[in-house]
């Protein structure tokens, strides 16, 4: 199983530079080859949960619908099903920025973010972290984060379909960062995954801590 730290994200990225997409995919990159690689501590794990400052060493599993995930703390009590609201906070991260990794946490500006499941509000990855995906992730419980490795497919494609896409919150799917309160990271989301001149999405890394009734 796989142990990665956001050091060997950032080791890996680079080493992909200037390759080209038939040659090599930065998901094929961050993958594989991470034997010996020094873990570091996992800032963006620590900034939504204080207890993990240190930053677990997570072993990986992939979902039937492809998301890589790792639970790097297991929650309690009941699931949320279908229907009900949920309560996040989420770090953000791409396997595709060449300067950095991290593009933002709802954590650094105190803005959990809030939606009713199923409501078309929020992009698929997320939704299938916290409802489960079959036998092959089970659904978050309360008090839980989890690290996913999201795919393009179930992520922000719609937002580069179109030449004159409109990078907001309302009308597409989110999370996105809220240009009137975080505007560089907006900038930074937008110029990855809002962008239809790039040929491809990256992967996007996410941790996210599912909260309770709030």
């Amino acid at each position: 199983m796989l142990r990665f730290s956001f050091l060997a994200l950032t080791l890996m990225t680079a080493t992909c530079h200037g390759l080209s997409q038939g040659q090599i995919s930065r998901r094929k990159v961050f993958v594989t080859g991470t034997s010996g690689v020094v873990s570091a501590v996992s800032t963006i794990v620590a900034s939504i949960d204080s207890a993990n400052a240190a930053g677990p060493d997570l072993s990986f599993r992939t979902s039937a619908s492809g998301i890589q995930w790792a639970d790097a703390k297991v929650g309690s009590g009941n699931p949320l099903q279908q229907g009900g609201t949920a309560t996040i906070d989420y770090a953000m991260s791409t396997t595709g920025a060449r300067y950095g990794t991290k593009i933002y946490s709802t954590a650094d500006k105190d803005t959990p973010y809030r939606w009713k499941l199923g409501d078309g509000t929020t992009i698929a990855g997320i939704e299938k972290a916290i409802l489960g995906d079959g036998d092959s992730m089970p659904p978050m419980k309360p008090g839980g984060i989890r690290r996913l490795v999201n795919p393009q497919s179930l992520g922000y494609t719609k937002l580069a379909e179109a030449p004159k896409t409109l990078c907001v919150q309302d009308g597409t799917p989110g999370p996105i960062p809220p240009p009137n309160q975080a505007f560089e990271e907006y900038q930074r989301f937008k110029n990855i995954y809002c962008n239809p001149d790039r040929q491809y999405q990256p992967d996007l890394v996410l941790d996210v801590k599912l909260y309770g009734s709030r």
